[in-house]
């Protein structure tokens, strides 16, 4: 079941939180991705290290500009109530190394490719 590997120790981020901000979490808590909530804690988005390297190239102010700006919209998701192979298979066909998980539409975790792994493991 796929509530016995959520990862709760996720970096959640308003969509007025600058691509700086974003980066010095991911760096402080040494993560590569970060969602991106409103106040009700309903997706809005995913950053990833990526994303913000890609913004960084881009000519703009990092320090001020709001995260919303380099976030991916599209997310790909799992449910609470997925199984585990369901979202390894999510995350392989997709080429990404993690998603959030939604109970009801709002994110109560993360799950990543190591988190399967380290099921995977304990088994």
């Amino acid at each position: 079941m796929l509530s016995n590997i959520i990862n709760q120790d996720f970096i959640k981020l308003s969509p007025n939180d600058t691509v700086k901000y974003a980066l010095d979490q991911m760096q402080k808590r040494k993560k590569s991705v970060a969602v991106i909530v409103d106040q009700d804690d309903f997706l809005k988005g995913i950053i990833v290290k990526a994303d913000i390297y890609r913004f960084l190239s881009q000519p703009g102010h990092f320090e001020t500009y709001p995260v919303e700006l380099a976030m991916t919209k599209a997310v790909i998701t799992a449910d609470i109530n997925d199984d585990i192979k369901h979202v390894a298979k999510l995350l392989r066909e997709n080429d990404i190394s993690a998603v959030p998980v939604l109970d009801n539409g709002k994110v109560i975790g993360l799950v990543g490719l190591e988190d399967i792994v380290d099921y995977f493991i304990k088994m």
